[in-house]
């Protein structure tokens, strides 16, 4: 058992029963020119949290932890994309239209890619979503339990969005979820640090928060 100080008290987990989850570190979210500039968002936020989580799942690989990949996106004919998903607000260009990098937010296209600094290796769980949470519609529930996953520890982006609506999503299922916060990150700051307020509130009641240093630290000792 690793034991790691953590908000709002100390994290244990097996490394064995625990995933690192990677939450849509994609180009179009994270690169300019793809869906979450299209939106008028200064990406250069996301892009600073590419370096610690190299560095954690370097560690985390080295361990021998498992590792989940999230990528948000779209059929290429919509069908998957509720039209009040696609509709909402007035972007310059909306979900499936063309841009730099592609359809956006669309299966197979450049801008779906996960950034190559954090690529997939063989054998890593590669989770394709239609909606904000990681288990709405995806394999990811059946993937964990074949592994026998209990713990998580969640990074990616955005903070307030898919992030925290995964760790929701996997606090109603029971297991027990760790937010790393140099690891997640938001167009606004002030979200990110609200949604690190609400996880670790009442005593965890949805997660608890830590450094990733804090993970590295656990694994080297």
């Amino acid at each position: 058992m690793i034991t790691l100080p953590a908000q709002p008290f100390a994290y244990t987990f097996e490394l064995a029963r625990t995933a690192l989850v990677i939450i849509d570190m994609q180009r179009d979210f994270v690169e300019p020119g793809g869906f979450g500039a299209s939106l008028g968002n200064d990406v250069r936020p996301l892009q600073a949290i590419i370096a610690p989580l190299q560095a954690l799942l370097a560690a985390w690989r080295a361990a021998g932890g498992c590792v989940v990949h999230t990528r948000e996106g779209h059929v290429p004919d919509l069908s998957d994309c509720p039209p009040a998903k696609r509709d909402r607000g007035q972007p310059a260009l909306r979900i499936g239209d063309a841009g730099p990098m592609g359809r956006l937010l669309v299966h197979g296209e450049p801008g779906h890619a996960i950034v190559p600094e954090l690529a997939p290796q063989p054998g890593e769980v590669v989770i394709d979503k239609p909606g904000k949470g990681a288990f709405y519609a995806t394999p990811l529930q059946a993937e964990l339990q074949a592994r026998g996953i209990t713990h998580l520890l969640v990074a990616g982006v955005t903070t307030e969005v898919c992030v925290q609506t995964t760790m929701r999503e996997a606090n109603d299922r029971g297991y027990d979820c760790l937010l790393l916060e140099d690891c997640t990150e938001s167009y606004f700051l002030a979200f990110k640090a609200a949604t690190l307020a609400m996880v670790r509130a009442q005593g965890a009641i949805v997660g608890w928060t830590a450094p990733s240093t804090a993970v590295l630290k656990a694994l080297a000792s």
